[in-house]
């Protein structure tokens, strides 16, 4: 192949190993100028180390690289950049600088250069000249802290745009963002593409990947498994390539009975955000809540686990009614969350995943006032068998584990407590689908055992697989139920946008 016909990037034969693991085993991958490819995988089958061999975070052990037919070596960020690669996080505040402005943010690396005199009125130009081909409408003089995430990832953008980028990967963009602004996010990628950028996309949504891509890479285990034309391909055949094994129902949905009411939910509203919602729950049963961003699904998981005081309206538990004015209150009364940020306020990340599985049960494994370590040690290893938390060390540090086991951890501190209600806020963002199937698994043994489950979330198909009746959501009421029967993406997206009910 000449050098003028050349993919953009062409990895060749590429290993890593890291103390006792082979985390990538000569693999092929390769990326051509105006092409958006995505690269898919189970959490741990190695495609994040291979990126960061793109970008510069790690150096590769053997194979070889080239950009548009010649050989380079990357071995620092800077490098990588210098060679026209750029990233878009998932996390984007590990990356932006807060304190500075988006023109900061956005002209870094020829702010960091070090050039003998700065024209900021001319960076501001540039700047705000790029944000606004990509659509953007705030300040270049905000403060990156006073913007919203899929803000912050369009200063990401910008600045791969103002340093002229070759390539952007896109690690996992979707994952914090709404549906109108993914697509937002998705017109920009196919204006990228119409430029000859080549986009790397690395996403666990699958229908996305279908939206989007033109290419699929699946890798497994550190190896390669497939590179195909997205057109030439459907979900059932990636999710088999990603797991090695037929997966025929993404949503494992036990068909348990459903028992008598539970849950009584009268009049619940806090200010704008959750106004006058009303509903049941019955033991044995999966009550979706779905809705666009803002329409108030969040918001009222937080006042029926007492995180926030309600101004009104009433919570009946079991014939009980609650006054909930703390997580503790929700938690003696049965009542558990596993909330939408869990980094932030599912599992403390600095500490092992023991402690994480013992906080909410600490009292039954003291003693005088003193943690029994050994019952502590027992529980955990128990909770870790059972939840498949890979891997099964339960003394590692809870940052150390992928986004779908850290989850796992977040279920499973509450599972002992016995609690009646279980709600579930976005539990599968930035999960892979072997992590999903687990957790669905787990929400469907909760349900056998007569538990009422709320599961609170945005994938419509996911609230379509895996609830016995929707409730949608929007503006802070509920607008609409609807039968498991009835449910259809189409149907829910009506009533979510429309922002009142029939």
């Amino acid at each position: 192949m000449s050098v003028n016909n050349a993919p953009l990037l062409q990895m060749q034969g590429i290993s890593k190993s890291f103390p006792g693991v082979k985390a990538l085993k000569e693999v092929d991958f390769d990326l051509h100028s105006g092409e958006i490819h995505a690269l898919l995988g189970a959490n741990g089958a190695g495609k994040s180390t291979l990126m960061k061999i793109v970008s510069g975070a790690y150096t590769h052990d053997e194979g070889h690289l080239s950009i548009s037919g010649l050989p380079v070596v990357i071995r620092t960020p800077k490098e990588a950049m210098a060679q026209g690669i750029y990233c878009v996080y998932q996390e984007v505040d590990t990356v932006l600088v807060p304190e500075l402005t988006v023109t900061e943010n956005v002209m870094m690396d020829r702010l960091v250069q070090g050039e003998a005199w700065v024209s900021w009125r001319k960076l501001h130009r540039e700047a705000e000249a790029i944000l606004t081909k990509i659509g953007a409408s705030f300040s270049v003089r905000s403060k990156i802290d006073e913007l919203s995430i899929s803000q912050k990832q369009l200063v990401l953008i910008a600045r791969a745009m103002a340093h002229k980028a070759k390539i952007i990967i896109f690690d996992e963009p979707t994952a914090p963002l709404s549906l109108e602004e993914s697509e937002r996010l998705f017109q920009i990628m196919d204006s990228l593409k119409r430029e000859g950028v080549g986009l790397i996309f690395i996403s666990h949504r699958l229908q996305e990947v279908f939206r989007i891509s033109d290419r699929i890479t699946v890798m497994r285990d550190g190896s390669h498994v497939l590179s195909r034309a997205a057109a030439n391909m459907d979900i059932a055949g990636v999710i088999e390539a990603m797991l090695g094994k037929t997966f025929t129902e993404e949503f494992p949905k036990a068909d348990v009975p459903i028992g008598g009411t539970l849950l009584e939910v009268k009049g619940l509203r806090r200010g704008t955000k959750v106004r006058g919602v009303s509903f049941s729950l019955r033991r044995g049963e999966i009550l979706g809540v779905v809705g666009l961003v803002g329409a108030g699904k969040t918001e009222l998981s937080r006042l029926l686990f007492g995180a926030d005081v309600a101004d009104g309206g009433e919570i009946v538990l079991a014939g009980r009614k609650l006054a909930l004015r703390q997580p503790e209150d929700a938690v003696r009364a049965g009542i558990a969350l596993v909330p939408e940020e869990r980094r932030k306020q599912g599992v403390l990340v600095e500490e092992t995943v023991k402690r994480n599985l013992s906080l909410p049960i600490l009292r039954k494994l003291s003693s005088l006032g003193f943690v029994r370590r050994g019952a502590e040690s027992a529980h955990a290893a128990k909770m870790v068998e059972q939840l498949g938390v890979q891997p099964n060390d339960p003394n590692r540090i809870v940052k150390h584990l992928s986004g779908g086991n850290q989850q796992k951890v977040a279920v499973g501190k509450w599972l002992p407590t016995n609690a009646d209600v279980y709600m579930f806020d976005e539990p599968t963002k930035g999960v892979d689908v072997g992590a999903k199937s687990d957790i669905f698994r787990l929400i469907g043994q909760l349900a056998a055992e007569g538990k009422g489950i709320i599961y609170l979330s945005c994938e419509l198909n996911e609230i379509i697989g895996i609830a016995d009746r929707i409730l949608i959501m929007s503006y802070g009421s509920v607008v609409k139920e609807l039968s498991r029967a009835e449910a259809t993406q189409d149907l829910i997206l009506t009533y979510a946008s429309a922002g009142e009910a029939e």
